[in-house]
């Protein structure tokens, strides 16, 4: 498989403009990526983000949950760029906030929760990835990352949509890896703890983020920069044999 430096790939990252995903954008603009930050209402923060990196991004709303919004999306970015999209971030997170004394137990939660965490994890990466699949084709090769948690190894709190959801998003991870490696693609994924801190976690209480930050053996909570350099490394050449992995960074209070 040949290499594919970051420096030349054009890169969406869905949800790209305010929280995780900003990092994100911010991270692959940091190392020379043509970036399509892609949101659903935030169109000051993405125009924000592109006017300081002018020529090298490009704000492009769209909902995740809609294939003909993708399609659009990619068209629009490969034509910004005059390249092929190569690289898919599926970070969006559709309707959520990390606060656990505000989510539903067990006894009281509905289907309904559960389904609109799949239509947004799961139906949003793959309507993103099937987007992209052309574009993946003209270039040559493709990056998948998905954004995963790892509260389905760890369940300390009750998000149990969430969690549901983010466990099937694995489920495709590995099912699109194979499917799509001999095409050149890989995907994979990068599952978070509690970061601290972004536009979703802000609703944890403190307490909450230290005592999950004393829990790790390296004495903190992860902060959305570190998971966002962990991406960059599966859209990187260094990954360019991997497929199907989940990578948790969250300090080593999960070890999997």
């Amino acid at each position: 498989m040949n290499q594919h430096s970051i420096s030349d790939q054009v890169v969406l990252v869905t949800g790209g403009a305010r929280g995780l995903g900003r990092r994100i954008s911010q991270a692959f603009l940091r190392e020379g990526a043509r970036v399509a930050v892609n949101y659903l209402a935030s169109r000051a923060a993405a125009g924000e983000l592109v006017a300081a990196h002018a020529g090298r991004a490009v704000a492009l709303q769209g909902d995740v949950r809609s294939r003909a919004d993708m399609e659009r999306v990619v068209a629009d970015a490969a034509e910004a760029f005059g390249a092929p999209v190569t690289t898919v971030v599926n970070n969006a997170l559709v309707n959520f906030s990390f606060d656990g004394d505000a989510r539903p137990a067990a006894g009281e939660i509905t289907y309904r929760r559960f389904a609109e965490q799949f239509e947004g994890s799961v139906g949003g990466a793959l309507n993103t990835v099937q987007a992209a699949l052309g574009d993946f084709e003209r270039a040559g090769y493709g990056r998948v990352v998905n954004i995963g948690t790892n509260l389905f190894q760890n369940p300390v709190v009750p998000y149990h949509d969430y969690t549901a959801a983010k466990a099937a998003l694995l489920s495709l991870t590995r099912s699109l890896a194979k499917d799509l490696g001999p095409r050149g693609v890989t995907v994979n994924m990068v599952s978070g703890g509690l970061l601290r801190t972004t536009d979703a976690s802000a609703a944890t209480p403190q307490a909450v983020l230290d005592a999950i930050a004393t829990g790790t053996p390296l004495g903190s909570a992860t902060t959305p920069e570190e998971l966002a350099d962990a991406v960059l490394f599966f859209a990187s050449p260094w990954s360019r044999s991997v497929a199907g992995q989940n990578l948790v960074v969250g300090g080593g209070l999960v070890m999997d």
